[in-house]
């Protein structure tokens, strides 16, 4: 097993790509920490993890909230003895057709960027300690280039994770702790999403990746466990797209 004895945080693990990886890394033998807003979801995940023969514990998170944070990996700790991974995928969409909405650009910053700031700060600590550990941050083709489709602050948050991966990989390399940004292209709606989900736009966005199809969950899952695997052992500060070519064009 790839993750054999190690001990994961997945955000945003109750549901899409997240519980997509949780379940993934489970399999792989990780102890995994679903960690999200979503109590029912949250819980039935951990239930699934548990019925394949895997070990998961759901533990509520909402990634804007320092002091839950704190409380997260405290309680990853007291149970399993470390933290060897965090994947920080938590996020919403920008889809919102006001692509000036104000507010949604402090949400999507708040969230998107600030969460997996957040995640960085408090799963250093506990990785030092092991002289080791892996971080992988779910940024987007649209922190790579701009996008007619998504709010401007969807755009700059996926951007801001995408610098702040190359800032902390450098800053904690000699801590033995990598850590890379994976970057999906055109998939299947969020929960959250609004105009990418209607036909006609994705009809049109589906248009511009040269594999002619959207992504899947588990293509975007197999990216992140190979970053957080010892097969990546040489890899940090890098950034993975998953997305049929779109970034290619």
């Amino acid at each position: 097993m790839r993750l054999e004895n190690k001990v994961a945080i997945v955000t945003g693990g109750a549901s899409g790509l997240g519980e997509a990886t949780a379940k993934l890394f489970a399999a792989e033998g990780a102890k995994v920490i679903i960690a999200d807003v979503l109590d029912k979801e949250g819980h039935e995940i951990e239930a699934d993890i548990s019925e394949t023969g895997g070990t998961g514990l759901f533990a509520r998170l909402d990634v804007t909230d320092e002091s839950q944070w704190e409380d997260v990996v405290a309680t990853t700790v007291s149970r399993f003895g470390k933290l060897d991974l965090l994947v920080n995928n938590a996020g919403i969409s920008g889809s919102d057709p006001d692509r000036t909405n104000t507010d949604a650009w402090d949400r999507l910053m708040e969230i998107n960027a600030k969460g997996v700031f957040l995640g960085v700060k408090h799963a250093v600590p506990e990785m030092k300690k092991l002289g080791s550990g892996a971080i992988v941050n779910i940024s987007s083709i649209s922190g790579v280039v701009g996008q007619e489709y998504v709010h401007k602050g969807y755009s700059a948050s996926k951007g801001a994770v995408r610098l702040l991966t190359k800032s902390a990989a450098v800053q904690y390399a000699s801590d033995g702790i990598r850590i890379n940004s994976v970057h999906p292209g055109v998939m299947d709606p969020m929960r959250t999403s609004k105009i990418t989900a209607t036909s006609g736009v994705r009809d049109q966005m589906l248009a511009t990746v040269p594999l002619g199809r959207e992504g899947t969950r588990l293509e975007v899952a197999n990216a992140v466990l190979f970053l957080a695997s010892d097969e990546a052992s040489y890899i940090t500060g890098a950034e993975l797209m998953v997305d049929g070519g779109f970034t290619a064009n």
